[in-house]
């Protein structure tokens, strides 16, 4: 009993207050606590022998020990005999301190006592009271019933509860979802959701069912969140595919045909193809396409390939221009076009209806009134009025910018349009098919001529002109003839066709059905063969849709769909066609002919199909119809994989010498380096760019066909001088297997290799030796220093760096491991094969079967490589993927 004693004796005595005088010293004790010791020069401390006392000063209290650690083997170290320890150890009685003061003692306790229950009394986290009981007793009305806790912490829930009242900001009450779902409070809060990026019509039907991405200043769909890779290859090539273009940007020149095509020759060059004074695109019956440069910069300085539609000419010398570029090409080519034609001050500013007015409206009208009743909508009659979509500003720009720009000097004004015209592509080899069921030509009814009604007053003037009236039979007959056409690709490329039709809303199909050729469209074929032979007539490729006033007539008097439903729900025979008689809207339209795969031999005409422009506000209205016809809609990707199967170049993707293609390099760069930084990969930072090639015996049919011709340096030669850094667009086919990915690296087999490749037909390639990374030591010793200043931060701190370590951390702070951070010492001999060029995009091809790859290579290398390699070995490269060490086997082509 004693040992316990002793203990509560230590416990007791640890917290004395100062002013306590104690006759010991603090020293090890068993129970962890302190014990009295006499001063010095006391008998039983003088009995100690000197080791002991020596190893019993260095102990701090609390510390526990070996019983052995501190008395020899053979000494008594019970502490239980008589005199507490035994060998010279104070005893028990000895160890309580003589005298202490009652008042300060009390003192010190009390404080201790104080601190203790407000230890308690505070919580030590940020949970509630409820939230700190144990899980057995906890419930869950415990957080909005104070009651339910236990009485004990009652009065602390109450304080809780009124300290988060009065923190608590005051909130807007929540609307019901029935006052969030009205149409005016979705359209506000869809107004708001679009300050930095542009919707489509087409947004949240695409916003169901895509991955949205936020580009070039819209919010755009860029793949299916279901697996379709394979689906929209097959709509490509053997139905039909829908795309929503509208975020092309559209251009519109309007003035005299002379001043703009004498401006506009500075800009584009005939050695590009043909450009805005082709005669064929100038009368309006095809559309054109070219690549734009900076003025009388050719072939430097390059703005970006964009289309041109001239609107048919109509006896007046004023003419009008679209021109359609890409959202990232639009700036560069706008200041290019208003620097060329001296546009300095905007005609006008549109400035939108602010939304406010519509809120005050709504409020007005809904604003209760006494006995809890709302006042409803009436209209003149006084029977309940239904609602009308309003439609604020165009929804495409900043209202207080200028879109649209005059030159004083020639009078030729440059407006945006864009937005204001709608764009759908159709792809696939039964667009005709989608077509023809989903428009119908509007119908002519004279008895709109006597009709009060502002619907389609328009169309009722031009319903009066027989020479319009005859046109419109004509484009309709025309029309109708595409049912009888089997693919797109038969059409004259850019075939150009406008037309007037009704409200596709009204022949919906009651389900969504396959639309399919029509056997009997095929039997007028004189008629079709002659559409094949001469195109469109230049008459019929006239649409009103150039006319901006009938186009914002057609967008504001549109039918709303709960009207279109409500007279739905009138049929007397349920899922009857609604005939909307001379109220149906008439919507002027423009078909044009897209062109597919047009260079090479193989797959000719492949992603063929049209593009149907629309006024505003119409989108929904067509879209939904396309969809009951059975098409498969497709985003960015199924975009950027068309233009690969048709090996084309994809804007601004491939177009590196385009300011919008060096931006696309660097935000590539800008990402792939991140993602490097965060996975630590190997990354190459190089840009160019892929698409896929064609068969593997296409260059024995090319020679067949142009004969062969020697490649002497009399032939050589004058192209290198003329083209001494130029880029030449390739395509390339793998042998065997392997998938080419970005930014692979196209490389000249040596001798060697194509000695083994003819030995060895299932030889694969050869193999890159490892390469030594010149800066490893540098970034070791980098994360030394850096250690050893974390080690002594206290000496750095005190003693500042010296100047040998400064220009250390600077020369080594960009220093990352797997990553090359100076520029290649050679790019072309970096590697144990002689680099040619470089690989933008490249994977498996559904369209050949094999891997292919689109790039540029170099033309100097290019010939270099031709003139060197055997007859039977020509345009044979390798290409190696930046993660791989294997070269693979590949034929070049160049598809013309």
């Amino acid at each position: 009993m004693s040992g316990a004693r002793e203990k509560k004796r230590a416990k007791k005595m640890r917290n004395q207050p100062a002013s306590v005088t104690l006759l010991a010293e603090p020293g090890p004790f068993p129970a962890g606590g302190s014990r009295a010791c006499p001063p010095p020069g006391d008998v039983h401390s003088e009995g100690l022998p000197q080791y002991q006392q020596q190893k019993f000063s260095r102990q701090s209290s609390g510390t526990s020990y070996r019983k052995d650690q501190y008395f020899p083997k053979g000494q008594n170290r019970g502490g239980r005999g008589r005199g507490g320890w035994q060998g010279g150890c104070q005893s028990a009685s000895e160890e309580m301190p003589k005298y202490i003061t009652a008042s300060t003692f009390a003192q010190a306790r009390a404080a201790e006592i104080n601190a203790m229950l407000k230890a308690v009394a505070q919580k030590s986290s940020n949970s509630l009271v409820f939230q700190t009981l144990p899980r057995h007793m906890r419930r869950r009305a415990m957080s909005h019933n104070i009651k339910r806790l236990p009485r004990r912490l009652q009065e602390t829930a109450k304080k809780e509860a009124e300290k988060a009242v009065h923190q608590k900001k005051e909130q807007s009450k929540t609307k019901c979802r029935k006052a969030r779902r009205r149409h005016i409070n979705l359209v506000a809060e869809f107004n708001r959701r679009q300050r930095k990026n542009i919707w489509l019509e087409t947004h949240i039907w695409h916003a169901k069912r895509f991955h949205m991405i936020k580009k070039w200043g819209y919010c755009l769909a860029d793949r299916p969140t279901e697996k379709s890779y394979r689906a929209c290859y097959r709509a490509m090539t053997k139905h039909c595919l829908l795309q929503d273009l509208s975020y092309y940007c559209c251009l519109e020149l309007n003035g005299k045909e002379n001043e703009l095509l004498k401006q506009l020759a500075r800009i584009c060059s005939p050695d590009t193809g043909l450009t805005f004074g082709a005669e064929f695109c100038l009368s309006g019956r095809f559309q054109g396409s070219l690549n734009l440069y900076q003025a009388d910069r050719y072939p430097e300085d390059m703005l970006g390939p964009v289309t041109f539609i001239w609107k048919p000419k109509d006896g007046s010398e004023n003419r009008q221009l679209w021109i359609w570029m890409h959202p990232a090409l639009k700036q560069d080519i706008l200041s290019e076009l208003k620097a060329i034609f001296e546009c300095s001050e905007p005609e006008e500013i549109c400035i939108p209806e602010p939304f406010t007015t519509l809120i005050q409206e709504e409020k007005q009208t809904d604003v209760a009134v006494s006995l809890g009743k709302k006042r409803k909508k009436k209209d003149k009659d006084g029977e309940k009025a239904v609602p009308v979509k309003k439609i604020i500003g165009d929804g495409t720009r900043d209202p207080f910018q200028p879109y649209s720009w005059t030159s004083p000097t020639t009078g030729i004004v440059i407006s945006d349009q864009t937005m204001e015209i709608l764009r759908y592509r159709l792809i696939g080899p039964l667009s005709h098919s989608v077509l023809t069921e989903t428009l119908k030509a509007a119908s002519l009814q004279t008895e709109m001529a006597d009709s009060e009604t502002e619907l389609n007053n328009w169309w009722v003037e031009n319903c009066k002109d027989s020479e319009k009236v005859s046109l419109h039979q004509h484009q309709t007959a025309i029309f109708e003839l595409l049912a009888g056409i089997s693919s797109p690709s038969e059409m004259p490329a850019g075939t150009i066709l406008g037309l007037t039709v009704g409200d596709p809303r009204v022949n919906l199909p009651k389900k969504k059905t396959k639309a399919m050729p029509d056997p009997e469209k095929y039997q007028d074929y004189d008629k079709v063969r002659q559409l094949f032979l001469e195109g469109v007539p230049v008459e019929c490729a006239h649409s009103f849709i150039w006319d901006q006033d009938i186009c914002k007539n057609v967008t504001e008097n549109k039918i709303s769909e709960q009207d279109l439903n409500r007279m739905r729900g009138q049929l007397l025979v349920p899922g009857s066609q609604l005939d909307l008689g001379p109220c149906e809207s008439k919507i002027p339209v423009l078909l044009v002919q897209q062109p597919g795969k047009m260079a090479g031999e193989d797959r000719p005409g492949w992603g063929s199909g049209w593009d149907i422009y629309l006024p505003k506000g119409w989108g929904m209205a067509f879209w939904i119809p396309f969809i009951y016809r059975g098409v498969r809609v497709g985003g960015l990707q199924e975009c950027l994989k068309h233009s690969e199967y048709k090996r084309t170049p994809h804007t601004p993707n491939d177009y590196p010498d385009c300011p919008a293609g060096i931006q696309f390099a660097k935000e590539l760069e800008n990402s792939l380096l991140e993602k490097f930084k965060r996975s630590e990969k190997l990354l190459m930072q190089l840009s160019a760019w892929c698409y896929p090639t064609s068969g593997k015996d296409r260059r024995v049919r090319l020679v067949s066909r142009l004969g062969p011709k020697e490649m002497t340096e009399h032939t050589l030669l004058p192209i290198l001088m003329r083209y001494p850094r130029a880029l030449v667009w390739v395509n390339l086919s793998l042998l065997r297997k392997g998938n080419p990915e970005l930014h692979a690296m196209i490389c000249i087999p040596t001798e060697e290799d194509l000695v083994h490749l003819s030995k060895d037909q299932l030889f694969c390639g050869p193999q890159e030796p490892k390469h030594h990374d010149i800066f490893k030591h540098k970034i070791q010793k980098l994360k030394r220093e850096e250690k050893k200043k974390k080690d002594n931060v206290k000496v750095l701190e005190s003693d500042p760096p010296s100047v040998s370590d400064k220009e250390i951390t600077e020369e080594h702070k960009d220093l990352i491991l797997g990553l090359w951070s100076d520029p290649l010492p050679d790019v072309t001999s970096h590697c144990s094969r002689t680099l040619l060029g470089y690989v933008t995009r490249g994977d498996f091809s559904l369209a050949a079967g094999c891997g292919e790859a689109l790039g540029f290579v170099s033309l100097t290398g290019l010939l270099h490589m031709l003139h060197s390699q055997p007859t039977d070995k020509k345009g044979l490269v390798l290409l190696r993927t930046p993660a791989s060490l294997q070269y693979r086997f590949a034929r070049l082509n160049i598809e013309v």
